[in-house]
């Protein structure tokens, strides 16, 4: 264990409230760890010295005055959950403003316009697009090219 994780668990382990597993971690560390050591024993004569102070109980007027701050206290509103915070006020009117702004500007910043087709080839082109999608699906089928190629017999012509 390490000095870190021992300042968490001294207090527990001085209170005697740490389970039996972290008690051995922090009494092995105790025992090669000097400074640790020296802490859990500040800790010990401190708490020796609170115990000797007496407790002292409030006093009724204590009491009286604690509650009479209490009551003067404003309640909240039963409808005071729907006012928003300032913080989200403010964001929700940037929102509502900025997407006023950008619904207001030119569509010509909304959209890409379409460019039609400048020449005669072009248009040929976008014409026979489904042949030439088709030529490259065959010219590049590879599976084609795993398939055993058939032999002709000496008889056979080939075409």
């Amino acid at each position: 264990m390490k000095c870190e994780q021992m300042e968490h668990w001294l207090i527990a382990y001085l209170d005697e409230r740490a389970n039996p597993a972290k008690r051995r971690e922090v009494e092995a560390h105790l025992a090669v760890c000097g400074p640790c050591q020296t802490r859990a024993e500040e800790f010990r004569a401190l708490w020796g010295v609170l115990d000797e102070v007496p407790m002292e109980a409030p006093t009724p007027a204590f009491d009286a005055r604690l509650r009479a701050r209490i009551a003067q206290e404003p309640r909240p509103s039963a409808f005071g959950w729907l006012l928003p915070s300032p913080r989200l006020a403010f964001a929700a009117s940037l929102l509502l403003l900025l997407s006023v702004w950008i619904y207001s500007l030119p569509p010509a910043i909304h959209s890409i316009p379409a460019v039609p087709p400048s020449s005669e080839a072009e248009f040929k082109m976008i014409k026979d697009l489904p042949v030439l999608e088709d030529y490259d699906v065959l010219a590049n089928f590879d599976a084609l090219s795993e398939l055993p190629m058939a032999t002709p017999a000496d008889g056979d012509r080939v075409m």
